[in-house]
This record gives C-alpha cells, structure tokens and sequence, in this order.
C-alpha cells in the first residue's frame, strides 16, 4: 500500500447528488474531521430529479434537460461545506443518466414502464462495477458506504448503486482480475445506510403534533412502515453527528433544487436538527463489527475493530 494513503479511508457510494448528505452527511464530515481520507462516487448526475425552485423550473428534464449539469455544482458546494474534496462521478460526469422512477402500488418507487438505454439502471453490471473497482484499488477503503439490496425505498438508481458497489467490493479483491485496473484490495468492512425505525417513528408523531399531515402522507406513527425503516434490532451501528450537524444543514441547503428549506418537513426538522440529522445508522454487511457503545449497543465508529 503507498506510504502517501491517510491511515483511514472511507467510500461512500451513491445514486443522485444530495443522497449523500441526507444519508451519510454528518458522517462523511466526522471522518473528514478526524483527518480520514474520505472518497465519494455519484453514480448520476441526478437529470431526472424534481426542481423545488421556481425560477429554475426551466432546467428540468421535461424542458431544457440542464438539471444535471447544475446539480454538479450543489454537490460541489455541499461536499465543500462538509469538507469531502474527493468526490467524483462513476466513469465522468454524465456517463450514467438519472433512471427516473415511479410509484408502485404499494407506494414504494420502482422503475419506469419505459427507461432510457443511457440509463444507470440499463448500465452493463459489470461495465459500471470495473469502473468502481478502479476506484476501489485507487483509494483502497477500510469502509465503503451504500444502500441496502432494495436501494432503501426501491429507486431503481439506488438499487443498482447496492448492486454495483456490492459487485465491485467482490471483484476489486480478486488479484487475478483484470490487474490493469490497479492492485488488488479486499474492502474490509461494508455498511449499509439505515433509517431508524424508531427514531421516524418519533419524527413522524412530531410532524403530526405540529399539524403536517402531508409530509410522509399515509404513514401512521403507530401503524406498518415502508420498508426502509429499519427494527432498531438489526442496526449495527450509530454515527453521532451532533458536532457536525450544521455543516450537515448547509449541505443540505446547497441542494437547493432537491430540499425544500421553507417546506414545513425541513423547517421544522432543522429545528429539531440535532435529533433528526444529527444522528445517522447503519447495518454492517461485509465484515466484523468492532466493539459497541454499551449505551447504545451499537458500533459507535465505523473503523473500530480494524487494525
């Protein structure tokens, strides 16, 4: 391994810009903090997404289509904001187009009736996942960050970032595989971004206190949620953000076009900001956790247990 490499180096792979921030925003701030080296992969450009700002309506897809090109420039503020100066999109800006979604019955999000071939979700698995082993073998993570194998809520571009990432951990370990795209490296810890069920559980009753019924509309407090919220049982680990939690917030800001900030969800979660952002979970899916919080039960530090 290159002398030059930081001790601790972490990946954090993801499908739109403003994913990461949301997901593992006060995370990624933490480790940059503590000096790790941390490395984020955008899997889109995110052309598909819904514009929340109204004199920029016209970038849309549906119009000039220039959404993607502008959201280049939140995510680079936002990864300034919380101090990521490595981060990249898979194979160039543009390489993997936005798949777009829709809404299955069950109210998840699924692909598209019709989905364009320049699409991530119409990628050649292998093709994408060679273009991240190259990365994997150039920054050589002890933790890689990623979704679970339903892409949280079922966003097809989610699923398949899980899908790719999960591919290219396996391949980028192989030695004998395609060496040209650098040495070989065995990632040696992988997590899979969780949201706490109890913890939205909590949120969701404060929403409802505050009188927005409309945020997260149908879902009860009390009652079945969605898949990605996640039994507190099956959580592995807990990342306390709370010294970060506002670079997290201005992060969060620069996705102007993507999050509301005059919405009542974000208003009134941003002054709630250090219970609802500041805290982010994870389940371990490759590797050993290392020790816990005797409070908490859960792995406090990502790193823990590596040498």
């Amino acid at each position: 391994m290159p002398d030059a490499l930081p001790s601790r180096r972490l990946l954090a792979v993801h499908a739109h810009p403003d994913d990461e921030t949301i997901t593992n925003g006060a995370t990624m701030a933490k480790y940059v903090a503590e000096g790790a080296a941390v490395t984020l992969v955008m899997c889109t450009l995110g052309e598909e997404g819904e514009v929340l700002v109204p004199e920029l309506a016209h970038l849309a897809s549906d119009r000039e289509d220039c959404l993607g090109q502008h959201r280049i420039g939140e995510l680079a503020q936002a990864m300034k904001t919380l101090g990521v100066t490595d981060h990249r999109f898979l194979g160039g800006p543009g390489r993997f187009r936005d798949s777009g979604m829709a809404y299955a019955a069950d109210g998840s999000a699924t692909a598209l009736a019709t989905v364009r071939d320049d699409t991530f979700w119409r990628a050649d698995l292998r093709e994408a996942s060679d273009l991240l082993v190259e990365v994997i073998r150039e920054t050589r993570p002890q933790v890689l960050l990623t979704y679970d194998e339903q892409g949280g809520y079922g966003h097809p571009d989610h699923v398949q970032a899980h899908r790719v990432a999960t591919y290219a951990t396996a391949l980028a370990a192989v030695a004998t595989y395609r060496p040209e795209l650098g040495g070989a490296w065995d990632v040696p810890k992988v997590y899979w971004g969780a949201m706490s069920e109890s913890l939205l559980r909590d949120g969701l009753r404060q929403l409802r206190a505050a009188g927005d019924t409309t945020t997260f509309e149908g879902m009860d407090p009390d009652g079945p949620l969605p898949a990605f919220a996640v039994s507190d049982d099956a959580l592995t680990a807990g990342i306390d953000g709370h010294d970060h939690v506002e670079a997290k917030l201005d992060a969060m800001r620069a996705h102007a076009t993507q999050i509301a900030v005059d919405g009542p969800f974000f208003a009134l979660s941003n002054n709630l900001g250090n219970v609802v952002w500041a805290r982010e979970f994870y389940r371990i899916a490759k590797g050993v956790p290392g020790p816990v919080d005797p409070d908490t039960g859960l792995e406090p530090d990502l790193f823990a247990g590596l040498g």
